[in-house]
């Protein structure tokens, strides 16, 4: 009697299962944390430009003694110029004062920023679970964390 063994190779539908199982749970966990990871990016970019425009500004009152014909101001011209994911306003331009607004364009469009001359960082907006807006900073974690 010559009984040969067949060897089958492959995956049992159970071991396919698994894995996609596995698979979808890791994914589930790991996405949020991703979008999480590329809006905190892109709220940088907001920030970083803020703290850009509060210097250069702060450079034309030291040698202007006023804020009055800085280029955020200056005949309707906008400095600094809308980004990939902001757009900046100035605001209470006056010898003595400013406040610059970055609002959130795009899939962060429901975040806004500002800072003054006295250096006040404010949330003026900020995404549903990213905490208050009443911490005087500029949030940029989940959590309400500056």
């Amino acid at each position: 009697m010559n009984s040969a063994k067949v060897i089958q190779k492959g995956f049992t539908l159970i071991e396919l299962m698994i894995t996609v199982a596995i698979i979808g749970i890791l994914a589930g966990v790991a996405m949020p944390a991703y979008t999480d990871y590329v809006t905190r990016g892109k709220l940088q970019e907001g920030t970083s430009t803020l703290a850009a425009a509060r210097v250069r500004l702060e450079q034309f009152y030291q040698d202007n003694r006023t804020y009055v014909g800085a280029l955020c101001t200056a005949g309707g011209v906008s400095w600094p110029a809308a980004t990939a994911n902001f757009t900046y306003t100035c605001g209470g331009a006056s010898a003595t004062a400013y406040l610059i607004t970055a609002t959130g364009t795009g899939s962060i469009n429901d975040f806004s920023y500002t800072i003054d001359a006295a250096n006040n960082k404010a949330t003026a907006a900020a995404r549903a679970g990213w905490g208050s807006i009443a911490n005087p900073c500029w949030q940029v974690k989940k959590g309400g964390s500056c």
